[in-house]
């Protein structure tokens, strides 16, 4: 009799962790990049910030064996090049290939950043198409916000959208 109290208690106080833990790993389905200019180097700065748990869905859904975002720089460089083969980039319609600079880990999202030369003159026109996780769901919803300060614009792409454009001011 005692030991069943002990067992019935036990689950009592185990249930909620063994619970929470899938309850909270669900898939954010959502990615946000943001592009801003930096003038003391001339160049276009792209930050994506994508949802720890979504990124390692993703490597597992291309065939990777447990993917580890946090304990694994493997698995952090295989999402960076991920990342950068569905992000597509125009300068005045030509298709630019930002170089990818590095990722580090920020609470529970992974951040992917890359750069590429900003164009001459102010007139150039921009365009994205973020379809990061699109292969993954169906209702992932991207958002590329294009700006800083009081000046965003805010991009949002779907699967199968085409680019979309927008003005990068300071």
């Amino acid at each position: 009799m005692l030991l069943r109290r002990w067992l019935a208690t036990l689950a009592l106080v185990l249930a909620p962790l063994v619970g929470g833990g899938a309850a909270s790993a669900h898939q954010q389905k959502i990615a946000i990049s943001t592009i801003a200019l930096n003038p003391r180097s001339g160049m276009i700065e792209i930050a994506h910030q994508v949802p720890v748990h979504d990124a390692e869905h993703a490597l597992r859904a291309q065939g990777a064996k447990n993917p580890d975002i946090i304990g694994s720089p493997e698995s952090r460089q295989a999402f960076a090049a991920y990342v950068t083969r569905r992000f597509l980039m125009e300068v005045d319609g030509a298709p630019v290939t930002p170089a990818y600079v590095g990722s580090e880990i920020t609470g529970g999202s992974l951040w992917v950043y890359q750069e590429v030369p900003a164009p001459a003159g102010d007139k150039s026109l921009l365009r994205f198409n973020s379809q990061i996780l699109t292969d993954v769901w169906a209702r992932q919803e991207n958002r590329v916000n294009i700006g800083g300060g009081t000046t965003v614009n805010t991009l949002i792409f779907h699967a199968g959208d085409g680019p979309a454009g927008a003005p990068l001011s300071e």
